[in-house]
């Protein structure tokens, strides 16, 4: 699949990383993490330019999340949970982004995109519980941008890693992003206490 990917980017560049991010969140398998560290490793290589390659992941994990979002919200929350089982999304992972959106609010719009198989249905259930979208994009889109610099910088600074072990760098990425996540709630649960103790 690290192949495929690397070979659709190097064509397509910059589109390609936009519309394959735009699909992968909306739910599509998409390897999110890999397309993002195989682009900070094709910036590395000169193929890319940093500053296109992060616009353009921003501008596709931003479209993919709305429409997600906007999905839930005009009532395709019941075809989830009728057809998304052919796609992958199973009323398992349906009841673990509610309970994930319960438990943390709009922080787990911004949170959500550093844990897998959460970050694709946050938006739909935020949607469907109708959360005012200014609200939404406020953590959703922050949480994006986020997302996509983290692991292409990533990708960037383990090119060597990257060729020897592409699993190795990836699982390092995860790492790396699920620090940033765990600091990300750390300070969300902070600010909670801080502002009940007032």
């Amino acid at each position: 699949m690290e192949h495929t990917i690397l070979h659709w980017v190097s064509q397509y560049g910059y589109f390609a990383i936009f519309s394959l991010l735009m699909l992968g969140i909306v739910g599509v398998p998409v390897p999110d993490e890999t397309l993002l560290v195989l682009t900070g490793y094709l910036v590395f290589k000169g193929r890319l330019q940093m500053v296109p390659a992060i616009a353009s992941a921003i501008s596709g994990s931003i479209c993919g999340i709305t429409l997600s979002y906007m999905i839930g919200r005009t009532g395709g929350y019941y075809l989830i949970h009728r057809y998304g089982p052919k796609v992958h999304i199973t009323p398992e992972k349906l009841q673990r982004a509610e309970r994930w959106v319960d438990r943390y609010g709009k922080w787990g719009l911004s949170i959500g995109y550093f844990i897998p198989g959460v970050r694709h249905l946050t938006a739909l259930t935020a949607g469907a519980a109708r959360m005012q979208y200014h609200l939404f994009a406020a953590f959703a889109y922050s949480g994006g941008a986020l997302w996509s610099t983290t692991f292409i910088i990533a990708g960037f600074f383990f090119e060597k890693e990257w060729m020897k072990s592409p699993a190795s760098v990836h699982r390092e990425a995860l790492i790396a992003g699920g620090g940033l996540a765990c600091f990300l709630l750390l300070y969300y649960l902070a600010t909670k206490i801080h502002s009940r103790c007032k």
